[in-house]
């Protein structure tokens, strides 16, 4: 089986191809260019240097939220095009959880974290389990004192990845009173590698969707549905 897999939902623009068995290839650009702009050229360009052709991917991958609501709009749109225009299926897997991929085999807990602005993260605790990540605490928004409380309630040693970590890590700094380390530079970042490993344990587990099924999940309003739901509640005040 061959996936084609990407995220877009932050910072990081990342695509790979890959089989259960390698990654393929793999592309990672993180210089701020618009996900518009990098997403479709950097998985022309894998293909390409991988010698296939799009006919040979038997299903895309893509990271579904949580993350930047531009950038995980750019992804969907990305992934529902290849997939409907080869009809062929959409593995969704949370944000959070395929960034902890990346540290698959480590021991302890793995807590990824992501800006989220605001004062929050987007985070979730996850545990390696041989061949699959367990979900210890599911992705949500939080603040980062907040997290590092209930990592502090598991008691375990844990490994923190992302640039949410690296954001806030005075906060956690201070606050976590259990064993910790960050994640070595190389494996702090969304990779589609990771993606695509994650979308495999999905694909055996049936979670696979036709492409126009796919939605995002954004666990927050957007800044402009926050604006009208303030508007809104200031309205019915008056």
């Amino acid at each position: 089986m061959l996936i084609m897999a990407l995220d877009s939902s932050g910072v990081t623009a990342t695509a790979a191809i890959a089989t259960p068995e390698k990654i393929i290839a793999e592309y990672s650009v993180n210089n701020k260019l618009t996900h518009s702009q990098t997403l479709l050229p950097m998985l022309e360009e894998i293909r390409r240097m991988a010698g296939l052709e799009m006919k040979d991917v038997d299903a895309v991958a893509l990271t579904g939220g949580p993350g930047s609501f531009t950038g995980l709009r750019i992804g969907s749109a990305t992934a529902k095009g290849i997939a409907l225009a080869l009809q062929i299926p959409v593995i969704s897997v949370p944000t959070l959880e395929a960034m902890a991929w990346n540290l698959i085999g480590r021991e302890g807990l793995i807590c990824p974290m992501m800006d989220a602005r605001r004062g929050q993260v987007y985070t979730g605790i996850y545990r390696s389990r041989g061949t699959y990540m367990e979900t210890v605490a599911d992705q949500m928004a939080a603040d980062a004192a907040e997290m590092a409380g209930r990592l502090n309630e598991l008691g375990e040693k844990v490994t923190l990845l992302g640039d949410g970590a690296d954001a806030y890590l005075d906060r956690l700094r201070e606050t976590l009173t259990v064993p910790w380390e960050m994640a070595p530079v190389h494996l702090a970042r969304p990779r589609a590698g990771a993606v695509a490993m994650c979308a495999f344990h999905y694909w055996e587990q049936g979670k696979a969707v036709n492409g126009s099924e796919h939605v995002p999940t954004y666990l927050r309003l957007s800044q402009a549905e926050r604006v009208r739901a303030e508007k809104e509640h200031s309205d019915e005040q008056q």
